[in-house]
């Protein structure tokens, strides 16, 4: 099955969400007026877009119809995709240099956070990337033993140390191996203890400066994963998240379950943040780079 048909597959639930009601609205389409207008918003609003977001497409698509005197139903579907993969934007490259490219991954406990950083792995492996992961999350139990066994699946190699380490030495340590196998990509795995954002940022600091003296010349990443079972609570996270690191991606995971894939919308338009990569299953090939495209048009078609 091609990833496309895996995310047109996780997309069902956010898909019954949003198009189901849209083709049934359009079924019994008398004109596009109004009232069309604000049932399409009730839609919207209820598949996790969220209120401002769901503003910015409605005002879109009034002018779209306005300016294209717009009366019949498919025209409407293909300005709202046309609007929605405009708001979306791009999403999934990495920012790669000469040197090492450095992902940061960050992310509160139950987000599937270590599951996607082996998903990443496995990801960039089959672009011919030579990856080193980074244990970097110390302090969680069994944190490293379950990265390991994620590690192992996409065959990358983990640089770790005992529980309770130092983070800053275990990235020192994934550096100089990083530097020894000529890899592409270090990702570093890291305790999001956003109940605690002055910890956080000391420990991300910390690990900053290890980078910059080590690889002053490497891209960096900050990818953080959300939940998309949580909706606008993940939204709201992420902007938590933001005003403690440089995020300059997301991660959206269990697109599969659930029906508020809408927050992608959200995400971009309210924070200004690219997704990244979308999971939608739990295998390791389940990850990809997000595509505008391909996430807009699975939803429709």
């Amino acid at each position: 099955m091609s990833f496309f048909d895996k995310l047109k597959k996780g997309l069902q639930k956010t898909k019954n969400a949003i198009v189901k009601p849209f083709s049934s609205l359009f079924s019994s389409l008398k004109g596009v007026d109004e009232d069309l207008l604000e049932e399409l918003e009730e839609i919207l609003v209820c598949a996790d877009v969220g209120a401002s977001t769901t503003e910015l497409i409605l005002t879109k698509l009034r002018q779209d119809i306005k300016e294209n005197k717009i009366k019949d139903s498919d025209d409407v579907k293909c300005a709202l995709k046309r609007i929605l993969k405009e708001i979306v934007g791009e999403g999934g490259e990495i920012n790669y240099g000469d040197d090492i490219t450095v992902v940061l991954v960050i992310g509160v406990n139950g987000v599937g956070k270590t599951t996607s950083i082996g998903k990443i792995s496995s990801s960039l492996k089959r672009e011919q990337k030579k990856v080193v992961v980074a244990a970097a999350d110390t302090f969680r139990a069994a944190a490293i033993d379950q990265l390991a066994v994620w590690t192992d699946r996409a065959g990358v190699e983990l640089i770790k140390h005992t529980e309770g380490s130092d983070p800053a030495a275990v990235v020192f340590d994934a550096i100089n191996a990083a530097k020894k196998r000529n890899a592409d990509v270090l990702i570093i795995d890291t305790a999001g203890r956003l109940h605690n954002k002055k910890n956080l940022m000391n420990e991300l600091a910390k690990i900053d400066r290890v980078i910059s003296r080590e690889l002053p010349n490497s891209k960096r990443e900050t990818l953080l994963v959300l939940d998309s079972t949580t909706g606008q609570n993940a939204v709201n996270q992420a902007k938590e998240f933001k005003n403690a690191a440089d995020i300059t991606g997301i991660v959206l995971t269990k697109l599969d379950g659930t029906a508020k894939g809408g927050i992608v919308f959200s995400i971009k338009n309210e924070l200004d943040i690219p997704v990244k990569f979308v999971g939608v299953g739990e295998g390791i090939d389940d990850m990809e780079k997000f595509d505008a495209d391909d996430f807009v048009n699975a939803l429709f078609d």
